[in-house]
């Protein structure tokens, strides 16, 4: 492979892509060539056509330097990275430029610069992103949408909970959201992030930043993070966070996950936010009952329509859904309701949180209050508000704001274990029982869902028997989120959730 002209391609990549400058050309030549331990360089005719996305240009960078010994089998990426962080322009330059577009063309246009630049310099990896597997369920008068996320592992409750209590400076960067990932090289244990950028903000006085995830699980998934790695809190300063975010960025959702184990969402032990340009399955839910208080009379309140349990409020006073917003999340932290399993504490130790959300129409905010509680029992030692033990084949991690949302990510490995069982259902593969009750099958997990579904017939083609296989995953997903409602759609749970509703000083509208 010829290292030289691998420069000069790259070189082109970033005057298109990275905003390269001409003036920074010859500088950004020679640290390429130091880089790949190359003496001169080419001429820069040879560069050739220039790709929409790095990843290309990444695979060259990873087979040149495995070839050339310039990285060991396994370090490929922290190598590409390395490259593309030094061609991306420098974090200073990303504010300025953010800040400039900002000004004169407005929010969305600066988030659009910031996005491209993290798809073009291989930040957010858009193809692998491209790669997953979706669809749609209509269920009623909801809609949930499934991903089978072929590109983030699965995290069990134990690994997230064991994060959040993780000794305070044991490792650098402290964990994966940390201002000090910006330009960290990476190691065997942490991914390589040299090239992210990342914007500064002001949130409820104190000082964050905004990124992208590498994952994006929707349209423009950008994540909020404050700049001290201190834990997830969701108290009464959490709305008045969440405002300052979309009085900015009112292009954009945002909301937090909870802060306790098994209902937050995978990293617990850093504050953060998620949003994005999407609009997520649960903004579009209805209000099911409506309420009204004469303490917040510019504001209308109801019970949302939704699966999990939901308090929503709409108003133009910020300081009005401040108020209220605040009040929702500290009674709800002390609220008990033992025919519905509810019980805020035991001993010192918390059980109730919330994951509040907010957006702007126009000149109205929508507030999303979603009620969430983390008890175990004997019967679900998992979690009573948890994914039950019938749907752990397909969901395992905990069911964090995306997924409380309606959008469901799975685990990459469904992609292979899905289609096993499609292969079964339409006579591809022999069904064997027997087999499938071997832990050590690769479908042992999913032995009672195959058995129910080989039991309602055999497939015509797989065309059918992926349909069928969905149809499966959509229910499951659905009951789900069934499973983290505290306060269930039977009259016991109606009761409980106009008790809550009363606690907060509400009259039925």
């Amino acid at each position: 492979m010829d290292g030289k002209r691998l420069v000069e391609k790259l070189l082109a990549y970033a005057r298109a892509h990275l905003h390269l400058r001409e003036e920074d050309e010859t500088y950004a030549r020679n640290m390429l060539l130091t880089y790949l331990k190359l003496p001169s360089p080419c001429a820069p005719e040879a560069a050739g056509a220039v790709p929409d996305l790095p990843d290309e240009l990444a695979e060259e960078l990873a087979a040149y330097a495995l070839e050339n010994g310039l990285c060991a089998a396994g370090e490929e990426e922290r190598f590409w990275v390395d490259a593309f962080g030094m061609l991306s322009p420098l974090p200073s330059v990303v504010n300025d430029e953010f800040v400039r577009i900002e000004e004169e063309r407005g929010a969305q246009a600066a988030c659009d610069y910031l996005y491209d630049l993290s798809v073009k310099n291989g930040y957010v990896r858009a193809s692998a992103i491209a790669r997953n597997l979706k669809w749609e369920h209509e269920d009623g008068k909801s809609r949930l949408e499934i991903t089978v996320n072929l590109s983030k592992p699965e995290k069990s409750n134990k690994d997230i909970a064991k994060l959040l209590h993780a000794p305070k400076g044991e490792k650098y960067p402290a964990c994966v959201l940390c201002k000090e990932n910006e330009g960290f090289a990476g190691t065997a244990t942490h991914p390589p992030r040299r090239n992210i950028r990342t914007v500064k903000l002001t949130v409820g006085g104190e000082k964050w930043f905004l990124q992208y995830s590498p994952y994006a699980y929707y349209d423009e998934h950008c994540i909020a993070v404050n700049e001290r790695h201190v834990p997830m809190n969701v108290g009464v300063s959490t709305p008045v966070k969440l405002l300052d975010f979309v009085d900015r960025f009112p292009n954009y959702f945002i909301g937090c996950n909870a802060s306790l184990p098994i209902v937050g969402g995978s990293i617990l032990n850093h504050e953060h936010f998620q949003g994005g340009r999407h609009r997520m399955p649960m903004h579009y839910a209805a209000i099911r009952k409506a309420y009204r208080s004469d303490a917040f009379s510019g504001l209308s309140i109801g019970i949302l329509d939704w699966y999990n349990s939901a308090v929503q409020f709409t108003g133009k006073s910020r300081a009005e859904v401040a108020a209220f917003a605040a009040k929702v999340i500290e009674t709800w932290k002390n609220f008990d309701c033992p025919s519905c399993d509810v019980l805020s504490h035991t001993g010192d130790t918390p059980h109730n949180t919330s994951s509040p959300i907010c957006r702007k129409v126009g000149d109205t905010y929508v507030f999303t209050i979603i009620l969430r509680n983390n008890r175990t029992s004997e019967s679900y030692p998992d979690g009573i508000f948890h994914v039950h033990p019938e749907y752990l084949n397909i969901k395992s991690e905990g069911i964090g704001l995306i997924e409380a949302m309606g959008l469901f990510i799975l685990p990459p490995r469904l992609k292979r274990q899905l289609g096993e069982i499609e292969d079964l259902l339409c006579g591809r593969a022999k069904y064997d029982a027997a087999a499938l009750s071997d832990p050590e099958n690769d479908l042992y997990i999913h032995r009672e869902m195959i058995k129910q579904l080989i039991g309602e017939g055999a497939a015509k083609n797989k065309a059918e028997a992926e349909a069928r296989v969905r149809e499966y995953v959509n229910r499951v997903c659905a009951g789900i989120l069934d499973n983290t409602a505290v306060f269930k759609k039977d009259e016991n749970g109606r009761k409980g959730f106009a008790k809550f509703m009363a606690a907060l000083g509400l009259e039925e509208a």
